[in-house]
């Protein structure tokens, strides 16, 4: 109304001369140019809301919680990255679901540990055969499992070494910038400051571990999870079975950790947030040793836990071990 308000105005006092009839006459004939249509608002609007395919973000799945944290890291705000799972799940053995493979179906780039690790993986991806995957352990010597069932296979768990860490992400820049190219010299600097936090804490890490006598360097676990992170460091490991599974611990792996904590005088045992602790706090009991705590290793904890993030599950796990072997 103000608009229309003000073109009489000035078709009034231009054409003074004339009868205000006339003037309207002239105003609507062109004195102001018309309002546009509605539908012709609508369409220039969706125009700037639809964004071209040039400018859409690529969507990238990743197995699980810890590795979309690192591809988070190299992608920043170019690229949308989730995980399949949720924090909290157990992922050897994960049982897709059909919302799973919707979003499956809509992703761009399926990231995966590899390493025997995603026993599910192969399923998932048969329902996907358009939906590329990258395997993010390929790149190092894996450390085979000396024990049980799975003796003689690559120990999985790579990622919980920050050295191997590095590996991962050198891997995810390369297939997001192969996937994205016009985004490629983002996810370079993205990748090369990620890569910068982690080998500072790896240093951090070292130097903590350092001061525990070397006699008393033993991580024992439920899970054979740490032979990485114990190879790089100069830990010992136990653990009740190499890989998690579906079953509760047998009798005979309960029986060669205890009398391995007994046998050594290790003060503290732990086990990992995704699988129950009630064998390893049957070692506890039968040895005295004191059950100190949970590790973070295939799930990050939710934002707000003890271990959001992967270098606060590094983090968290080493200063949960070394509390736990220091208050003994």
């Amino acid at each position: 109304m103000k608009r229309k308000f003000s073109c009489v105005w000035q078709s009034v006092v231009i054409q003074s001369s004339f009868t205000v009839a006339l003037g309207l006459l002239g105003f609507w004939l062109g004195g102001c140019s018309p309002q546009t249509a509605p539908s012709q608002q609508n369409t220039a609007a969706n125009s700037q809301l639809t964004p071209s395919p040039q400018d859409q973000k690529k969507v990238v799945l990743t197995t699980f919680t810890v590795l979309a944290d690192m591809a988070k890291n190299v992608a920043g705000d170019k690229a949308i990255v989730e995980s399949i799972t949720k924090p909290g799940a157990e992922i050897h053995g994960y049982e897709i679901t059909p919302r799973d493979l919707e979003r499956g179906q809509q992703a761009d780039l399926i990231l995966e540990n590899g390493l025997n690790l995603e026993r599910w993986a192969t399923r998932f991806y048969n329902s996907l055969p358009k939906v590329p995957h990258t395997t993010l352990s390929e790149g190092f010597q894996p450390v085979n499992i000396a024990e049980d069932a799975y003796q003689g296979k690559p120990n999985p768990h790579a990622w919980m070494s920050p050295k191997n860490a590095l590996v991962y992400v050198e891997n995810i820049r390369k297939a997001l910038g192969t996937l994205d190219p016009v985004n490629a010299a983002t996810y370079d600097a993205n990748a090369k400051a990620y890569s910068q936090k982690i080998r500072a804490i790896d240093e951090k890490l070292k130097q903590a571990i350092s001061a525990i006598p070397a006699d008393k360097r033993y991580i024992v676990s439920c899970e054979g999870a740490f032979s990485y992170l114990a190879r790089d460091y100069g830990l010992k490991e136990v653990y009740i079975w190499a890989v998690n599974a579906e079953q509760q611990a047998t009798p005979k792996q309960v029986e060669r950790v205890i009398n391995t904590v007994k046998a050594n005088q290790i003060p503290a045992v732990f086990c990992e947030s995704t699988v129950s602790n009630e064998a390893q706090l049957q070692v506890a009991k039968e040895t005295g040793a004191k059950f100190a705590g949970i590790f973070y290793v295939d799930s990050l904890s939710p934002p707000n836990g003890a271990a959001p993030t992967y270098l606060k599950l590094l983090e968290y796990n080493i200063n949960t071990l070394i509390k736990g072997l220091q208050d003994n």
